[in-house]
């Protein structure tokens, strides 16, 4: 397993099991989607793999060479994800040494795929628990946990849709590095990306609903402020109405030397009030 660029163990490699100078160029590009090329002596698998660091997820590529007794793996960066296999490899009396590098091939990309399945659920938890915290108050920090969520999606979507086709193509391709017995287990996998893949449509879906969901709650708590003000504007219309009657300045006014003109002012513009708020009640607009 090599990790890391390093150029000069890179052209050792390439000199000493022959790999062509395009496939050494592919595997410095880290942009590259996943893909799988027979060069006769080899095949060249070049995979995507999730790295969680809490809440964020990364995409980097996996590398690999199958040979007919080996297996060279490139990654951007140190990596316990094959340790399962480094396990099983171990012990000089472990069967799985003579699986053969087609097998082996199988269960680096089962781990792979298998960490596409821990990335969903992952985002699945997040969406959960982003889920009910719309539903409870809608708040301005959750569109951008939203995006978050999208933009993690669209990253799994695009590492797993060429995927598909890269286990596709090791099922059918005629090269004897890859003996029929094996090509079952590549179907399998296949099997579980599918899967994820629908998986990613379904949160993605689930993403959507709740973003509608949020400016939904954002328009009804808009529509409640502007409701509760318009009460209130509505409330003080008329009391504006007689306060700027009562505001002229006219000397013939009867209720001007009226000594309780003032406060039966004020009750019947109180009365006015009440009456206003039991008709809004009423109509069930309180």
């Amino acid at each position: 397993e090599i990790t890391g660029v390093d150029l000069n163990i890179m052209d050792q490699l390439g000199q000493i099991f022959s790999i062509n100078r395009l496939v050494l160029e592919d595997m410095l590009n880290t942009n590259h989607r996943p893909k799988v090329e027979d060069y006769g002596d080899y095949l060249f698998l070049l995979s995507k793999n999730i790295r969680q660091a809490a809440p964020d997820l990364y995409i980097e590529q996996l590398s690999l060479l199958i040979g007919k007794n080996y297996i060279i793996s490139f990654g951007e960066m140190p990596s316990n994800l094959f340790d399962p296999i480094r396990n099983r490899l171990r012990p000089p009396q472990s069967k799985f040494r003579s699986y053969g590098s087609d097998y082996l091939a199988y269960a680096l990309l089962d781990i792979i795929v298998d960490n596409y399945f821990t990335a969903l659920e992952h985002v699945g938890d997040q969406l959960d628990l982003l889920e009910e915290q719309v539903l409870l108050a809608a708040d301005p920090g959750q569109i951008r946990q939203i995006q978050n969520l999208r933009t993690d999606l669209l990253f799994i979507r695009r590492a797993i849709w060429p995927l598909r086709d890269v286990l596709s193509t090791l099922e059918r391709i005629d090269s004897p590095l890859i003996r029929p017995r094996t090509r079952l287990y590549y179907r399998d996998i296949s099997d579980h990306i599918i899967q994820i893949i629908d998986a990613v449509e379904t949160f993605r879906e689930i993403v959507n609903g709740l973003m509608d969901i949020y400016l939904s709650s954002i328009s009804n708590h808009m529509n409640e402020i502007m409701k509760v003000l318009t009460i209130i504007s509505t409330i003080f219309i008329p009391l504006t109405f007689l306060a700027g009657i009562e505001g002229m300045n006219f000397k013939v006014m009867p209720e001007l030397e009226w000594a309780y003109g003032y406060p039966v002012l004020l009750l019947f513009m109180g009365l006015i009030s009440v009456m206003m708020l039991l008709f809004f009640r009423k109509k069930q607009w309180l």
